[in-house]
């Protein structure tokens, strides 16, 4: 089984939001999805949590903002090259 790898990350400091691209078998359609997270360091390893203090939910916001943002112009992209090869 291959492993999937994120097409694009938004990196605001330790706050992350994650961009995957999926693909149905079946239709050929596409669509994205964007997981928000925030590192840190335990016993000395860099860790991930989906839980956000007081003060860094403003920056998982804009983080996801800018995901939404990339995801558009994605779609955009992956529409004129589908126009272009047909």
């Amino acid at each position: 089984m291959e492993k999937n790898e994120p097409i694009h990350v938004v990196k605001l400091g330790r706050i992350r939001a994650t961009i995957w691209e999926n693909r149905s078998e079946e239709t050929d359609e596409v669509w994205h999805t964007a997981v928000p997270s925030r590192l840190y360091k335990k016993d000395n390893q860099w860790k991930d949590a989906t839980t956000f203090r007081r003060d860094e939910l403003p920056i998982a916001s804009k983080a996801m903002d800018m995901a939404h943002s990339w995801i558009l112009q994605r779609e955009v992209e992956l529409k004129r090259a589908a126009e272009n090869a047909a």
